[in-house]
């Protein structure tokens, strides 16, 4: 893993529809090569940090008001979404968003869109899908929306990979998913950062199998970072813990952000 940073984020805001405030100053990282977590409950910012990252707030009427974003070290903070997959950034949305009336193969096909590769390289690259995800050989002709849940976030990861990314933003890829489901997607995950150097920024309410991925993290709480560090000692931090992975102790009622921001300045 290099310690140069493929993603950087730096102090950016963020509203919606002029009016409400979604991200107040949010900065974090992405070192190329690495998986970082990035952690917090419904409504902390997550999503809305990925798709300031990836230029999609304007679909949502939503607006990066503040900051700079850079893609390996160039800046992007206004850059068209499209451009930024053609450079390899790519980013599987939430609730998997698959096309439902197209085969699962069409689904896979369109992510190759952004790179037109000629037909060959296009079977190739579907038959390197196929082999990431064994399950899709199998339903290659089956509609996408009567495949099943981790049917179609396969289908959701196969598409972004289409396009050859270099940094993949994941949105909640555990959601709604049975837990050996979510255990295989993570390996899937593991396996293209290690095997194949992408690097991910994964968006996840669920602390616990995300920093188990993870070398590093982010926690957000209303819109700010209110804790960042290494995989490992987040999972040590007793606040975390009873917020995210169980254990409901006086400290939760503290809230997260104060403890996790005493933790920050030790």
């Amino acid at each position: 893993m290099s310690a140069a940073p493929i993603l950087e984020v730096d102090n950016i805001a963020v509203t919606y529809s002029q009016l409400i405030p979604a991200l107040r100053g949010v900065s974090l990282s992405v070192p190329s090569g690495a998986i970082v977590a990035l952690l917090g409950g419904n409504g902390a910012g997550k999503t809305t940090t990925l798709k300031a990252v990836s230029s999609l707030l304007r679909a949502e009427r939503g607006e990066l008001t503040s900051g700079r974003i850079a893609y390996r070290g160039e800046a992007i903070t206004h850059a068209d979404p499209w451009t930024l997959a053609e450079r390899g950034l790519v980013q599987v949305l939430e609730g998997r968003r698959c096309f439902a009336h197209l085969s699962v193969e069409d689904n896979l096909r369109l992510g190759a869109f952004v790179r037109r590769p000629k037909r060959a390289e296009l079977e190739r690259e579907l038959e390197r899908i196929y082999g990431i995800f064994p399950r899709l050989r199998e339903r290659r002709a089956t509609l996408a929306g009567y495949a099943s849940g981790g049917e179609q976030q396969m289908v959701a990861i196969g598409r972004a990979l289409m396009a050859r990314p270099s940094l993949v933003l994941l949105d909640e890829p555990s959601m709604g998913l049975a837990p050996q489901v979510v255990e295989e997607i993570f390996e899937t995950v593991a396996a293209l950062n290690r095997d194949d150097g992408v690097s991910f920024l994964l968006a996840e309410q669920n602390a616990a199998i995300a920093l188990s991925y993870a070398q590093s993290g982010y926690v957000l709480e209303g819109g700010r970072v209110v804790a960042h560090g290494k995989a490992q000692a987040l999972l040590e931090l007793d606040v975390l813990r009873d917020a995210y992975l169980g254990g409901g102790t006086q400290r939760t009622r503290e809230g997260t952000g104060g403890a996790a921001r005493r933790y920050m300045r030790a």
